[in-house]
């Protein structure tokens, strides 16, 4: 039986004005079908999605798609349905407005349960035959069924329903975690994710957990529980059930709660005074022996003294505190500074380099079968970074490849960590919790590898609130960019207070050949360490191989599912599989050759190699050219890198989506196939089936770049301990190695300032220092009013006028210019520096920009007397207005002969910032009878939210993203 089965499904649209766009783009047979259509409320039924009837093979696919519509529409709403023929289940198109739902249902009349918003059209129907009496084949498709929806009333939060029928073939949590980290190279990704269950609510007064945060630190803290309960008892009628719906008071470093609340109830919260936002605690998910000798660190670099002082804080999945990287031989007790506790539950122990370890699970998400109730590390990603950032050095190797020395930036310095994540994912609750603990225990820096794929509002973003108050508190925290790239627009943890680190490579890469019978050689990817002592084997086409024994076919068995290949057939053989995945097992072969490019080495528990799809089809050449084709593939080995750094794919591009006159990322580090710490229960390859363990790992992503720079801040940290996180931050971006935007077409959205140097670090010369309260001024210029900066910073913080305004003058080490087109070059930054080098000194300024600009420097020299003196400059722009722009790219570099503190400048136009600032605010708001009564004050919230509108302006990629979540993900581990 045949049937149509959507893959990589969504609907997209663009509320620009009054006018909405819905984009189908459909896969069918190897070609590709793509729609438009103007306005999507206007379509009469499912059967006006004319597409084009002179492509061939169409009849069937529009009679299986298109032609079941039927409307199901109520209260001017449009609700459509579509009968997949042979599957226990319908798919339900949900139109309102502008926006758009697909959703999979079991059972089409739930549909109630469907709220309008925004998402992508179909973008991908692969036809499958399936034999519904086999389970082989019927766990992938039959077995599950799947709910995508976005929430009326929230509008940042994707939900997911997964059923599965069959738990014989249902997949664990943690078998799909990892396999998520293989999105690249599994179609069906979404599809498994959704196993991942977040369930759906019908009831409109169904309550959910929520943060309300409510901005600085209370004065009284002793208090701050007992208010927020009133709070709770006024808005819900009982103490009884404000004691139910309170989880968590924040209050030792901020002001906040978290509680179950229903939609009505979180509308009566936003409306209380003292309180900044109410989000929903979304389900969130986690984003070496050679780089830091690549960035000019080397091992014996001496090593300075005050290290041992400095606390590094890193929110992750927790450690492995018995990893050889974590020892502390020879380390001296605590600073006395230290503040914090180890929670030693199940046998876990700190020691004098671990000396902090908590754990926090406010929604119960921890699972028995895979987690440990404890700050211990069962998924990997935490133990790689820390011993990135701050492990001692030892001799570690991945099954005997990347072999070497594994170090952190900082090896004398202490670690504190923070576990937020469990195997089924993290919540924003718990990682505002562990920020709130960090700050109050004394950490000196944070690392968080944690960041959305999709923008929120400064005082809406869980990572956004807790750096800014680690900023407030003398913390720079520094963030991972996101593996979003290589989209513009997409990078994570924008924030201008947060040090945003992209993914760069360093100078050695893996190659894993596959060697023909012939002689012929292709360079593959992945990390292979098994052996085949250069044997060849039969070169076998999964396509040719079906088990038709189990009811397979060619089309299927050429994914290399489990079972969908005849043992008889492919044992012994090199097979080639068409479709990358993660789940290919061909048991009793020799080996497995897949079709795809990615920068990333990935380990599987056999001998693969991932090689171009031009190669493959010249294997598939000579396969079908050959009487008996033979190949082997050979162990990986290291190779020479020289085109590196360079910016990898993944690594997410600027511009901020929120603040694009804020150049984002700041910089990179390194981010490819780093070697480092992991759990012996993390799994030692990308299956969820394999048993194996090690101690150390090789994975790639921003996860892995952040952590290198927390290292490098930590490094200069302990030379300067005075040092202001923007001072840090400064240091680390102005004496940044110019990167070559001939190899990274993004230029500065790639790589910002450029490439980590730590050395020349900690002595940088100049410095753009910022305090708290040039932060509040830049959230003045946001739109944010003064009573709700003074809720933020809990003190007597004053916006100058309610004008909105660019974000040029704040004093950051960039400078980025956003344009409509055909917008008037024309703008002037104002700047200050701090001498931090030499007395006596005079830096002259020289700026390279493209002809068609004009860059003025007033004035263009500056002379300090002595060490700590401050000299500001303004830097203006002009020239005839762009059109179409990407980015064009210049410098301003203040140079004294023996220092070099380079500004990247960037041009480029842009579209309108996602999210408006912030006006029509209410002068008033229903006062709470508690610690506020009689207080004068008011906030800007009202009803419908703080920005004036909430346009979904961007976003017009090819792959049609939709930039509206406030999801997190694991960055690449």
């Amino acid at each position: 039986m045949e049937v149509a089965w959507a893959v990589d499904s969504h609907f997209v649209g663009d509320d620009i004005g009054n006018q909405a766009a819905i984009t189908a783009s459909f896969h069918y047979n190897n070609v590709e079908i793509v729609e438009s259509r103007a306005n999507p409320t206007d379509f009469p039924s499912m059967d006006a999605i004319q597409i084009s009837k002179n492509l061939s093979n169409m009849g069937q696919i529009y009679e299986d798609i298109v032609a079941r519509g039927q409307v199901l529409g109520e209260d001017g709403d449009r609700v459509y349905s579509m009968v997949l023929p042979g599957l226990p289940y319908s798919t339900a198109i949900y139109f309102s407005g502008p926006g758009v739902v697909y959703s999979i249902k079991h059972d089409i009349t739930d549909v109630k349960c469907l709220k309008p918003g925004l998402i992508l059209a179909i973008r991908k129907v692969i036809r499958l035959k399936v034999n519904q009496s086999n389970n082989i084949q019927s766990f992938l498709l039959r077995n599950y069924y799947m709910n995508l929806y976005k929430d009326r009333n929230n509008l940042a939060e994707w939900r997911f329903q997964c059923h599965c029928y069959d738990s014989a073939f249902c997949l664990s949590p943690y078998q799909i975690l990892k396999l998520s980290s293989m999105a690249k190279l599994l179609h069906l990704s979404i599809f498994f994710l959704a196993a991942l269950v977040l369930q759906c609510h019908c009831a409109e007064d169904n309550r959910k957990s929520h943060v309300v945060y409510m901005g600085d630190r209370p004065k009284d803290a002793a208090s701050v529980a007992s208010t927020h309960h009133n709070m709770l008892a006024e808005v819900l009628g009982s103490s009884l059930e404000a004691r139910e719906s309170l989880i968590y008071s924040y209050g030792k470093s901020f002001n906040g709660f978290v509680a179950k609340l229903s939609d009505k109830e979180v509308a009566r919260i936003k409306e209380m005074e003292g309180v900044v936002s109410v989000f929903p605690n979304a389900q969130l998910q986690v984003h070496t022996t050679r780089s830091w000798d690549f960035m000019g660190l080397p091992e014996s670099h001496p090593r300075l003294s005050a290290e041992g002082d400095v606390i590094v804080g890193l929110l992750d999945t927790g450690v492995w505190p018995e990893n050889p990287s974590f020892s502390d031989e020879g380390f001296d007790p605590p600073p006395a500074k230290w503040k914090g506790i180890c929670q030693g539950a199940n046998n876990f122990t700190c020691n004098k380099k671990v000396i902090g370890a908590r754990f926090y699970d406010l929604e119960n998400i921890f699972d028995p079968r895979y987690d440990i109730k404890s700050p211990r590390d069962t998924l990997g990603h935490g133990s790689h970074t820390a011993s990135t950032a701050a492990g001692i050095a030892t001799n570690a190797s991945y099954f005997g490849l990347a072999g070497g020395v594994a170090r952190g930036g900082v090896p004398n310095a202490r670690i504190a960590v923070y576990k937020v994540c469990w195997a089924s994912g993290c919540t924003s609750a718990d990682i505002l919790a562990a920020f709130e603990d960090a700050i109050a225990d004394g950490v000196d820096l944070l690392s968080v590898s944690l960041g959305s794929d999709f923008p929120a509002p400064y005082h809406e973003d869980v990572i956004a609130i807790g750096t800014f108050h680690a900023m407030k508190n003398g913390i720079l925290t520094s963030c991972s960019a996101g593996n979003s790239g290589p989209n513009r627009r997409q990078v994570s943890n924008y924030a201008p207070w947060a040090l945003t680190v992209a993914a760069s490579t360093i100078d050695r890469s893996f190659s894993t050949k596959v060697v023909l019978g012939n002689g012929q050689i292709f360079l593959g990817n992945s990390l292979n360490i098994f052996d085949l002592h250069g044997k060849t084997f039969p070169l076998i086409y999964s396509g040719d191989s079906a088990n038709y024994t189990a009811g397979a076919d060619p089309e299927l068995a050429a994914w290399c599912f489990p079972g969908t290949l005849a043992p008889l057939i492919t044992k012994g053989g090199v097979v080639m599989c068409d479709i990358p995945n993660a789940l290919a097992l061909v048991q009793g072969s020799a080996g497995v050759i897949m079709p795809v490019s990615i920068d990333e080495s990935i380990p599987f528990p056999f001998p693969l190699s991932l090689i171009s799809p031009e190669d493959y089809s010249q294997l598939l050449d000579y396969m079908r050219s050959t009487r008996t084709p033979t190949a082997t593939i050979l162990m990986t080995e290291p190779l020479k890198d020289v085109m590196a750094p360079t910016v990898v794919s993944f690594s997410s591009r600027g511009p901020s989506p929120i603040t694009p006159d804020i150049l984002k990322p700041d910089l990179t580090a390194p981010g490819l196939n780093i070697l480092a710490a992991w759990s012996p229960l993390g799994g030692a390859s990308i299956s969820p089936w394999d048993d194996r363990t090690v101690d150390y790992f090789v994975i790639s992503g921003t996860s892995m770049s952040c952590p290198h720079v927390t290292g490098v801040a930590a490094f200069v940290k302990a030379a300067h301990p005075s040092w202001s996180p923007a001072a840090i931050k400064s240091a680390l971006m102005t004496t940044a190695t110019t990167m070559d935007s001939r190899k990274n077409a993004d230029a500065e959205f790639a790589y910002g300032s450029g490439q980590i140097d730590p050395l020349k670090a900690l002595n940088p010369g100049l410095i753009y220092n910022a305090s708290e309260a040039d932060y509040v001024n830049f959230l003045c210029k946001e739109g944010y009013n003064t009573t709700l900066v003074r809720i933020i910073s809990g003190d007597n913080s004053t916006c100058p006028s309610n004008e909105l305004g660019k974000a040029w003058d704040l004093n950051y080490p960039t400078f980025a210019l956003s344009l409509l087109d055909g917008e008037t070059v024309i703008a002037t930054f104002p700047r200050t520096v701090t001498n931090v080098g030499t007395p006596n000194s005079t830096y002259y300024a020289r700026v390279s920009m493209p002809s068609q600009f004009t860059v003025t420097v007033q004035p263009s020299v500056l002379s300090f007397s002595r060490v700590g003196e401050e000299k500001s400059f303004t830097v203006k722009i002009t020239g005839a207005p762009i059109v179409n722009t990407p980015i064009v790219s210049g410098s301003l570099e203040w140079t004294n002969g023996e220092y070099v503190v380079r500004s990247p400048i960037a041009v480029f136009n842009n579209m309108p910032s996602i999210f408006s600032s912030i006006d029509e605010q209410p002068q008033s708001k229903p006062k709470f009878k508690g610690p506020w009564e009689g207080s004068t004050s008011t906030t800007i919230y009202h009803k419908k939210g703080t920005f004036k509108s909430m346009r979904r302006t961007d976003r017009t990629d090819g792959f049609g993203g939709l930039v509206s979540n406030n999801r997190l993900g694991y960055h690449k581990h």
